[in-house]
């Protein structure tokens, strides 16, 4: 996946399972973290506290990040002048890389991040992440993040880390094109199926995808799960309390199918990445791109891309299927990164103190300064933001329902299954009863 977000949540999934037996068996060997010198900080002469915090955003690949990261230390420290926060700094793969060395001999730092869900699993069955939920209950956090979003981050009733980046997925579409052609934004899959007709009829190519990652057409399937059976039934299907044998989520993946039918997508879609999918729809030679919030910047901000093109970019919400179960106002999505504090931290009240003022204050700055928006809810009418933002963050504080993406909800070997029978969907390589077959004997094998 061409971004680092999504690049992080899918490469872990690899080395989850192994993670997992391997913290088992080092923290047996070190008798579960007793005594051991290692990243933690201190407390030293004088009242003095040194924290130690990992995390993923150099100066060099991620400026913005990087320097809103240092202005919340510098002003951290300015206030608690008692307080020293050492940074260390690493790219996403090093930094992961590291993070399970350091889990294996019980030396993590004070502070870092984590991404939710299977990633952070074995980490949490490991002890080596304290519970944050009197945080979330404090004073300074409770009620601000956007619902939903740190369930992804409990495990048997404890939140283990607070989220600080949220991504919801709009569907982008091109409004020269439309007008071109007197399309309006369709607010029903019928609607957007004679949308799909009229593009095809004129030979634009109606929606960009590069499915060779997978996850991409991934999307296209969760919403239409979505608006079909529900959140709720999908959900379920998922954690493997109902079935994907619910006649609303084989229609689904008829949908897809029927989709494919129609060329809805452009010309070999089921070979190519993410970003030779995308190069269509910001070459103007596809009219709708459904794509994450991570997309926003290229759209409003990003000064490498012709203004004119991000004029004219709006995005409209996935549409509703009649008779379905769906909410427009539920979105397929799912937090990004978030911060963990050790268990074993020698610091640890003073490293969840700092991890609530950073939540506290990257949720008030990111999107203004780092084009990311936050896990935590924004008040729009103070911020000076382009139009698209705006229209988004406002949708997304109406937000009923956040369904996490599926590979990042399913179990590892279930999110393999998943990811080649979207593949195989889009690729009319099975039927929509063989895809339900496939994801329900994946989810009773249970790992």
């Amino acid at each position: 996946m061409s971004n680092k977000y999504s690049v992080r949540k899918r490469s872990h999934r690899k080395w989850v399972a192994g993670l997992t037996l391997l913290l088992s068996f080092m923290l047996v060997l070190s008798g579960c973290g007793v005594g051991k010198d290692g990243q933690g900080g201190s407390s030293g002469a004088g009242g003095k506290v040194t924290l130690k915090m990992m995390h993923l955003w150099p100066e060099g690949s991620s400026a913005q990040q990087s320097k809103l990261v240092t202005q919340i230390i510098d002003q951290y420290q300015k206030d608690h002048p008692n307080v020293v926060i050492q940074q260390e700094v690493l790219e996403n793969e090093q930094y992961k890389n590291k993070l399970k060395v350091l889990s294996a001999s019980n030396e993590l730092p004070d502070i870092g991040i984590t991404w939710a869900a299977g990633f952070m699993e074995p980490y949490v069955k490991g002890g080596l992440f304290t519970p944050m939920d009197d945080l979330l209950q404090g004073s300074k956090l409770k009620d601000k993040f956007v619902p939903g979003t740190t369930d992804a981050y409990a495990l048997d009733g404890k939140t283990y880390a607070l989220p600080i980046e949220l991504n919801i997925t709009p569907i982008y579409y091109n409004k020269a094109i439309f007008q071109k052609y007197n399309l309006k934004v369709p607010a029903t899959f019928d609607e957007f199926k004679q949308v799909v007709k009229t593009l095809v009829d004129h030979g634009v190519a109606p929606i960009a995808l590069g499915n060779k990652d997978r996850w991409t057409g991934s999307l296209w399937y969760m919403y239409l799960a979505d608006r079909i059976a529900g959140s709720e039934t999908l959900k379920k299907a998922i954690d493997g309390s109902g079935s994907f044998d619910d006649p609303g989520l084989i229609q689904a993946a008829s949908e897809i199918q029927t989709l494919v039918d129609m060329n809805a997508f452009n010309k070999g879609f089921n070979g190519l990445s993410n970003d030779e999918g995308k190069s269509e729809f910001m070459n103007d030679k596809a009219a709708m791109y459904l794509m994450a919030t991570w997309e926003l910047p290229n759209f409003t901000t990003n000064p490498e891309i012709p203004q004119a093109f991000k004029d004219q970019i709006g995005f409209f919400k996935f549409p509703m299927v009649a008779g379905g179960k769906g909410d427009e106002n539920s979105w397929v999505g799912g937090p990004g990164v978030g911060l963990f504090v050790s268990e074993n931290s020698k610091v640890k009240a003073e490293a969840k103190a700092f991890v609530e003022y950073f939540v506290e204050k990257w949720g008030e700055q990111s999107v203004t300064q780092a084009g990311v928006i936050p896990a935590t809810k924004v008040d729009t009418s103070k911020e000076k933001l382009p139009k698209l933002y705006v229209d988004l963050l406002n949708g997304l504080n109406e937000a009923s329902n956040i369904t996490l993406f599926a590979d990042v909800q399913m179990k590892p070997n279930a999110a393999q299954v998943h990811l080649n029978m979207i593949q195989a969907l889009f690729g009319k390589a099975v039927t929509p009863q063989q895809f339900a077959d496939q994801h329900k004997a994946a989810i009773e094998k249970g790992n």
